[in-house]
């Protein structure tokens, strides 16, 4: 008995591994017959619960009267088992079901547990018998994360495509108005400035993605060079000086004091500079931005705070995923691509550093940029020889 119920774990443990990829195998397969007299027991023979133990879902074994006999820690720490009860309805039943005439069965469900509060939580079941012993096994994988990646995924393939589709559509467009109006000069010449702007937008789609796709999921930097912060500001606000001239806002920065921080000019000079064109476009007419710089015990923090609109309280933790919007009319006004704010945070996770935001609505905005120092960055296990 004990080597029949050994095979049995050993052949669901492969089982259970195949659970993050989609439930495949049909409902009828597995069939066990039931024994006429299944025996009682009161406990797991020997080695059952360590290769119980050695899976990475939620485990849990029911005996013949639907006590639990073993439950893994993951299966209690997500609520399903309290005490020696399963607690979640729709798997006892089916635990029940798969007693009574054999046959493995799959499922996904949607329990909130304790663990995330009232959050709700995805998990892939499969439910099997364990020999003719009356035990039942249960095996719940939480595909939560998954989910959300395959959601995040499909998002991104829809924005992208808008994205790209609006531009061209609008040159596909004035390209044939253009050509109606060939006699009017003035009439060309300001579709062709449409034509530039949207041509324009194009290539900063283009540019960004290309910029998002190098750098995201990159582990930190293992060779940085020493970065002056006076240079990466002084650049950034050279590219936005036009824009802010034009809505007279008034440019300021601090002295940096020489300090330096280690990885990539381009990338940090990318990241403040996608920080103050928001600012930039963001902020009324006559206002100030102000770019200043901070040295702590283990960081250097890069401050960019503007007088703007500010960012209402519920969009604050999603401000920096890829083409989210806070107020999407204003951003296809400025010409906005959803992406800069996405850049930023990877750049920075791509440093060793990390983005914060304050914003208040109707009292501007915060953005600090916070970079470990350069003594610091030399110490990192990236230098460590």
């Amino acid at each position: 008995m004990q080597g029949e119920l050994v095979t049995a774990i050993a052949a669901l443990v492969g089982l259970a591994v195949g659970l993050g990829a989609g439930l495949a195998i049909p409902l009828g397969r597995g069939r066990t017959p039931p024994s006429s007299d299944p025996p009682q027991p009161t406990d797991l023979p020997p080695g059952i619960a360590e290769v119980l133990a050695a899976l990475p879902s939620s485990a849990v074994v029911l005996d013949p009267a639907d006590r639990v006999l073993r439950a893994s820690s993951a299966a209690r720490a997500y609520g399903i088992v309290r005490g020696d009860e399963l607690v979640i309805g729709d798997l006892l039943a089916l635990a029940r079901h798969v007693r009574r005439d054999g046959v493995i069965r799959e499922t996904e469900i949607e329990v909130a547990v304790r663990k995330f509060g009232p959050d709700s939580t995805s998990f892939a079941v499969r439910v099997a018998p364990l020999g003719g012993t009356g035990l039942v096994l249960v095996l719940a994988e939480d595909q939560t994360e998954r989910l959300r990646v395959e959601a995040v995924r499909r998002d991104f393939v829809a924005n992208i495509s808008h994205e790209l589709k609006t531009p061209v559509g609008a040159l596909s467009l004035l390209a044939e108005t253009i050509s109606d109006a060939s006699d009017d000069p003035e009439a060309v010449r300001r579709f062709t400035g449409r034509m530039q702007q949207e041509a324009g937008r194009l290539t900063h789609v283009i540019q960004d993605l290309i910029t998002l796709s190098r750098i995201q999921g990159a582990e930190p930097m293992a060779d940085p060079d020493e970065v002056e912060v006076g240079s990466v500001i002084e650049e950034a606000l050279d590219t936005v000086r036009t824009a802010a001239d034009a809505k007279r806002i008034e440019l300021a920065s601090g002295d940096s004091g020489g300090l330096t921080v280690m990885g990539d000019e381009g990338l940090l000079a990318t990241a403040l500079r996608n920080l103050v064109s928001n600012a930039v476009a963001y902020s009324p007419k006559q206002t100030r931005i102000s770019v200043t710089v901070e040295e702590t015990e283990s960081a250097v923090e890069i401050s960019v705070a503007d007088q703007g609109i500010g960012i209402p309280p519920q969009d604050l933790e999603r401000i920096f995923e890829r083409f989210y919007r806070v107020d999407a009319a204003r951003s296809r006004e400025t010409g906005g691509t959803g992406l800069g704010l996405a850049i930023v945070k990877h750049i920075m996770t791509h440093h060793r550093g990390e983005v914060t935001v304050w914003s208040k609505e109707g009292s501007g905005s915060t953005f600090t940029l916070r970079l470990p120092r350069t003594e610091d960055a030399d110490r990192s296990p990236a230098h460590a020889g």
